[in-house]
């Protein structure tokens, strides 16, 4: 009785198991593009977050605004597994940003000009950054605007004086009124929002001021704001384009070491403490900032089919 008891339990456990659906690999995917961002999407990817390799091919080629540029592309994965793309369509003159969205990032819908500035005084409208807002379900797209003559100049000059903005929208269809995200005294771009848990939010950023440029974190409790503690400079200067993944319990902060032409990161598990670990991380040359996100391995597999056609 004992022995059919334990026969019975394992025909059940291997049944339950066949019957279980298995979770596919996951990689991590960077968005990225070369100078001088002319040419169009492009893509890395890495099993363990540290090592990379291109996947050769443009994937989306830049079709809107003034210059017709592709710089600082930023992907999200929202409801209904579509991915959506938002990009700085030119360096001066255009007053919003570009977006397109996919299924599988090879098929693209038609590109779109976001308005973000209403503003016809607006320089520019630089590295929007898309972040998928699970609570509210929404997106939020956060940028850097100069607007000469809105904020105090500091030792910035009138055309390079930066604050961030954002937006919101369920379906990139309606959008919110364009607001003021983040206004630190300075001039700041590049901002990249991380959510901790709930009501836990870290702001990494740039501080655009001379000779500043570096890298700073800030905290709320809403993916919106407000953030306060702006913390003093975790990097060395002439750094920008930061991007956030969480490997294991650690969070890398990948990030353009423009000067240096090379890719540098910091380790953290609190955005407080810091370990730099650029020497531990591998990245092809020519690759310009864009953002880091988790994919399944068929995606990978059908970017890599897409590139060797």
């Amino acid at each position: 009785m004992k022995h059919t008891l334990l026969l019975s339990f394992a025909v059940f456990y291997i049944l339950i198991s066949a019957c279980s659906p298995t979770r596919e690999k996951e990689f991590y995917l960077f968005t990225s593009f070369h100078e001088p961002a002319n040419e169009g999407l492009r893509y890395l990817y890495s099993e363990d977050g540290y090592h990379w390799d291109s996947i050769p091919g443009i994937f989306l080629k830049p079709e809107i605004g003034n210059q017709q540029l592709m710089r600082d592309p930023s992907i999200v994965k929202g409801p209904g597994d579509m991915y959506h793309l938002v990009w700085t369509t030119s360096w001066k003159g255009d007053l919003g940003f570009g977006h397109a969205r996919s299924k599988d990032l090879i098929h693209w819908s038609e590109q779109q000009m976001i308005p973000a500035m209403t503003d016809t005084t607006t320089v520019n409208v630089w590295a929007p950054e898309i972040f998928y807002d699970d609570v509210n379900d929404q997106f939020i797209v956060v940028w850097a605007s100069c607007v000469p003559g809105k904020f105090e100049n500091g030792i910035e000059d009138e055309d390079n004086n930066h604050r961030l903005y954002y937006l919101t929208t369920k379906d990139f269809k309606t959008f919110s009124e364009t607001k003021l995200f983040l206004d630190p005294g300075f001039s700041v771009i590049d901002a990249t929002i991380v959510k901790r848990a709930a009501d836990d939010y870290v702001l990494v950023l740039k501080d655009n001021t001379r000779p500043n440029r570096n890298l700073k974190v800030a905290f709320a409790k809403s993916p919106v704001g407000p953030y306060s503690n702006v913390s003093d400079s975790f990097t060395g200067e002439f750094i920008e384009g930061p991007t956030v993944t969480k490997v294991e319990e650690d969070y890398l902060i990948y990030f353009d070491m423009y000067r240096e032409k090379i890719y540098g990161a910091m380790k953290t598990s609190d955005f407080i403490n810091f370990v730099d670990v650029t020497d531990e991380i591998n990245i092809p040359n020519g690759h310009k900032h864009g953002t880091i996100t988790k994919v399944s391995a068929s995606i990978v597999e059908g970017l890599k089919r897409q590139s060797t056609n």
